[in-house]
């Protein structure tokens, strides 16, 4: 890191200069990265994968005079664009030949070492509050926001997560996030503060990995938890029929057992303030269910976990809210899961659960040096606890502010310091932090009801036919969704109905005909059961009317952040059409 920070200043990189970094998870970013600060520049970072005009509006926002690249392919799609900016260096992280250009100098990765090599590191005085670094928000609409964030908004994240977990030196760390993110960052700098190995993969290796290096801890988006279960899920059903009544069965019991459990100990979200009378009930209820969830452990739980190396001590999930189900199928698994919360203005982690305080459903508690508020979004002022409102934080971990956006910053922090998520949400007795949705996501229907669709698209997400859904519904009678199916679940489906008698309503290895009337209403009623069982559920929950689409929501086609994360904009901006015509039925 010191010799790559060395070559930087060979190459004339001066302090509080930008370097932009555009690549992706590996040791070179990480080296990149801590290299580039120890330089006294700061790094503007980004993946290389995101797109050219994404990437020239960084380099030309953020002021960058050297721009850090993945790989030559990357410096292709910037490189037309480079001579109207002033741009003056350029280092690839591969060791590929660079191609020389006029007015601008271009190193790949072991010239660059090698320029350091016999270079002293030139001290640069920094402080606390000198700025560290620049992330631009993956939002899920418009441009995204240069957050600025100081060497002590990111050091309060190594000061702080030791509050939640205690790896050890030499544990072992499974990264396949973007080490840019925000999350991914943070927890890689605590791991590395602590002697952990950082071992980088991707979806391609993934479960390779997972067995290979056999990980203890890994952090990652609530979508890689739900591949995970799928994946899963996917083994169960292709088992025969008796076997797969055996894992449901167990399955079944194990929830009950693990539900009681909660009660029990005080930590079930439905039922915060149980009678001494239901805790002793539940009590005897998860004692009497623990055999057969041993039984089920012994026969089908530890085989899954040998799946993913066997020895994970923690998961932690960030960077989204995480359904019901899935929380409870980890927690049934054995896999013990922690849930934090924070945004990129927050650097980012603001809230976690704890090994020893793990309530499922809530983001946990605030981290050290951290308060949380909850106030009324018109007002602002603080709301009693257990009541809904708009989630403020503030910490040492909170933004400087926005990168030459002064109304922008005056706007998300207040003159006390506290930042607006734009979350809504609600504590608990223990402070906890339970989060219902987004306060720019909210649907108001025609009849002045205000509907959070995160949640409901959480429970629908339960139903094993439902890939991705969005719930729409703005000054409409009532909710609709936009629903991606599961194909391979519904082909099965079809096929047992052929079985059935019933004539099927596409050809063999066809795609199912998702307007076809018995389809349509199988996904009438997942829909209506998995909205009808959540908790808290009331009539305007209900989505009256839906679309199945075939393309799937991904980052390739514009849909998801680099997070994962649905853009709603964009989708509601792409199917307006469709969306239009769905409601026209009603």
């Amino acid at each position: 890191m010191q010799q790559f920070a060395a070559g930087l200043q060979a190459q004339g990189v001066s302090p509080a200069s930008k370097v932009s970094l555009f690549a992706d998870n590996s040791p070179r970013w990480l080296i990149a990265d801590q290299g580039i600060m120890m330089a006294g520049a700061v790094d503007v970072v980004r993946s290389s994968q995101a797109a050219q005009d994404e990437l020239l509006y960084i380099l030309s926002d953020s002021d960058s005079t050297s721009l850090v690249v993945e790989d030559n392919k990357t410096l292709q799609k910037l490189r037309s664009q480079l001579h109207g900016l002033p741009i003056e260096l350029v280092v690839l992280l591969s060791d590929e030949a660079p191609e020389a250009e006029e007015g601008l100098t271009i190193l790949n990765f072991e010239q660059l070492m090698a320029a350091g090599e016999d270079r002293a590191l030139q001290p640069v005085a920094q402080n606390r509050e000198t700025l560290a670094t620049l992330l631009y928000t993956s939002g899920t609409g418009g441009n995204p926001k240069p957050v600025m964030l100081s060497h002590d908004n990111l050091m309060h994240q190594v000061r702080a997560i030791p509050a939640v977990i205690q790896p050890q030196p030499g544990d072992r760390a499974l990264s396949i996030l973007p080490s840019w993110h925000a999350y991914e960052r943070s927890c890689e700098y605590f791991l590395l503060s602590l002697g952990c190995t950082q071992i980088y993969t991707n979806l391609r290796a993934f479960k390779k990995d997972l067995k290979q290096f056999q990980p203890h801890y890994m952090v990652g988006v609530p979508r890689l938890w739900e591949s995970i279960y799928e994946t899963i899920q996917k083994q169960f059903r292709e088992q025969p029929a008796n076997k797969q009544r055996l894992v449901n069965f167990l399955l079944g019991i194990s929830q009950r057992q693990i539900i009681a459990k909660r009660v029990y100990q005080g930590l079930y979200l439905d039922n915060l303030h149980p009678k001494l009378s239901q805790r002793l009930i539940a009590g005897m209820q998860a004692a009497t269910l623990l055999p057969l969830h041993a039984l089920a452990e012994r026969l089908v739980y530890k085989k899954v976990r040998e799946a993913t190396g066997g020895k994970l001590k923690t998961v932690i999930n960030g960077g989204g809210a995480l359904a019901r189900h899935i929380d409870d199928f980890y927690e049934i698994i054995g896999v013990p899961l922690l849930v934090g919360y924070g945004l990129t203005e927050t650097s980012p982690v603001t809230n976690a659960r704890r090994p020893w305080h793990n309530l499922r459903g809530s983001s946990g508690q605030p981290l050290p040096e951290t308060e949380v508020q909850i106030v009324n979004p018109e007002t602002r002022q603080p709301l009693a606890q257990g009541e809904k409102g708009l989630v403020m934080i503030r910490g040492s971990q909170v933004m400087q502010g926005y990168y030459k956006k002064p109304e922008a910053t005056a706007k998300a922090i207040d003159a006390e310091g506290w930042f607006d998520t734009g979350d809504l949400g609600w504590l608990t007795p223990t402070n906890d932090l339970v989060l219902t949705g987004r306060a720019k996501d909210t649907i108001v229907l025609s009849n002045g009801e205000n509907i959070e669709p995160l949640p409901l698209e959480n429970a629908c997400a339960r139903s094993p036919y439902i890939d991705q859904i969005m719930v729409v519904g703005q000054d409409q009678r009532s909710l609709g969704a936009l629903i991606v199916p599961n194909l391979e679940v519904l082909k099965q489906w079809e096929a047992s109905q052929e079985g059935q008698g019933d004539k099927g309503t596409r050809g063999q290895g066809e795609t199912p005909h998702l307007e076809s009337k018995p389809v349509q209403n199988l996904f009438r009623q997942e829909l209506n059961r998995e909205v009808q069982n959540r908790p808290g559920y009331r009539p305007d929950d209900r989505i009256g009317t839906f679309k199945l689409i075939l393309e799937p929501f991904s980052v390739e086609n514009g849909m998801m952040t680099q997070t994962l994360k649905i853009k709603r904009p964009v989708v509601s901006d792409r199917y307006s059409d469709l969306i239009e015509k769905m409601f026209e039925k009603q």
